[in-house]
């Protein structure tokens, strides 16, 4: 820990801004517990970013706790609660979210850095996991202790430190921590390394994680040199997030393989224990496909789309064909239709949507399908993904990324135009003071 305080006194100056995710874990509490101890010699300004991700009953009094614990200690506190998740790998979609949040406060705060408290245990449990996934080379060496991200740097303090002695370190200074429970877990692929794996690793060498931190280092100069050798040839390659596929079968299959790995090292950052061997080797079959058109679907729905000579990387919420329209009296829809809302009708098929305003949250909006969408249907128990009730009216594809979906402004549901109703319809006969016509 003493090399992690000396660390944070060489990168910080006066008048910085760092904003840093706690959890009230006993390795966030003590990252936190750092930096007042780095501002005792430094102004530094310190926000602390805290999400509570909504699947623990004791999440709300840890929230609670921190809040009074900034206040005393003269710190920034901003917080966000998860309401609901989609149908995505949980822990991929909490971690999106979460640095979506943090994100937007380095943005808000005009932050220089943002810190978060990983560190040597985290990164052996990182560096293990994919070695046993599959990774690209940069992904197999972990994760850095420093990331320049153009406007602010990302930083992990914590890397030269292990799990005990941060423990040890708040026990020592009476920083006062939370235990998460789910942490305990093993149905958890990251907690049966960290129970099973490195305890045995320790054993044969208590400072083995310094061995990773090492392994890292060099997996990381390796792959900069490897890039400085290719970069010329990627940045012909691969053009305004579209692969020349024609180029890339030029070359040799060690730079083809490089390119992939450069290509997903783009799209997702310091995110890569998101993939592994097998998206790889999905990027490898569509582009030696036969097929002039085809796509498919990686991680935080990341479309790959091959189009004839062009690999098009598509990211979510930069699809051309993606709209979010309020809704008042009259819209015309990108896909050539229409909706309007109606004083009266006579027609109750799935063309007609019957609201009562207060069973919605106004303003009504359109707007095109997202990942996980579900709706509750009319007539039904329980809920239907969007996706699939596409897929049994046998829409098009390229149908299905431009179909309305009309939602009220908590962004639930009420109406698949077209198509299906949802619960909160009414019939003719039910009291409504809402009528919108598709057409």
């Amino acid at each position: 820990m003493k090399q992690a305080l000396e660390y944070l006194k060489k990168l910080l100056k006066k008048d910085d801004i760092v904003v840093v995710g706690v959890s009230t874990g006993p390795d966030s509490m003590a990252l936190l517990y750092l930096l007042m101890e780095v501002r005792k010699k430094l102004d530094i300004k310190i926000v602390c970013a805290h999400v509570n991700h909504n699947v623990r009953k004791e999440s709300k009094d840890e929230a609670i706790f921190l809040s009074e614990y900034c206040k005393k200690n003269n710190i920034v506190f901003e917080a966000m609660k998860i309401e609901k998740y989609g149908d995505d790998n949980f822990h991929n979609e909490a971690r999106t979210i979460r640095y979506d949040f943090f994100d937007g406060l380095v943005k808000k705060y005009n932050a220089d850095y943002l810190m978060t408290a990983h560190h040597g245990d985290d990164l052996m449990e990182t560096v293990l996991m994919r070695i046993v996934r599959g990774s690209t080379l940069r992904g197999y060496g972990g994760f850095n202790s420093l990331i320049d991200r153009g406007s602010y740097k990302l930083v992990r303090p914590l890397i030269y430190a292990t799990k005990s002695e941060i423990e040890q370190f708040d026990i020592k200074h009476k920083i006062p921590y939370f235990i998460d429970s789910s942490n305990l877990k093993d149905k958890y692929t990251r907690n049966r390394f960290r129970h099973t794996v490195l305890p045995f690793l320790k054993e044969e060498d208590k400072n083995v994680h310094e061995k990773f931190l090492k392994f890292s280092k060099m997996i990381y100069e390796y792959d900069d040199y490897i890039n400085n050798e290719v970069k010329d040839k990627f940045l012909d390659i691969y053009k305004d997030n579209k692969l020349d596929i024609t180029k890339y079968l030029e070359l040799p299959s060690l730079l083809q393989n490089k390119i992939i790995y450069n290509l997903l090292e783009s799209i997702y950052y310091d995110d890569l224990i998101l993939v592994n061997d097998r998206h790889v080797e999905l990027i490898k079959k569509i582009i030696a496909s036969n097929k002039k058109n085809s796509y498919i679907y990686l991680p935080n729905n990341i479309k790959i789309s091959k189009s004839y000579n062009l690999l098009e990387v598509i990211r979510e919420g930069e699809n051309e064909d993606s709209y979010n329209i309020e809704l008042s009296n009259y819209v015309e829809l990108p896909n050539g239709k229409h909706l309007e809302v109606l004083k009266e009708c006579d027609s109750n098929g799935n063309d007609i949507c019957r609201l009562d305003s207060s069973d919605i949250v106004l303003p009504l909006h359109v707007r095109t399908r997202k990942l996980g969408d579900k709706m509750s249907l009319k007539g039904t128990i329980g809920h239907k993904k969007i996706k699939d009730i596409l897929i049994d009216a046998k829409i098009p594809m390229k149908d299905r990324e431009k179909w309305p979906v009309v939602v009220d402004s908590s962004d639930k549901i009420v109406w698949l135009p077209g198509l299906k109703k949802s619960a909160i319809n009414k019939t003719k006969q039910e009291k409504c003071d809402i009528i919108i016509k598709y057409y």
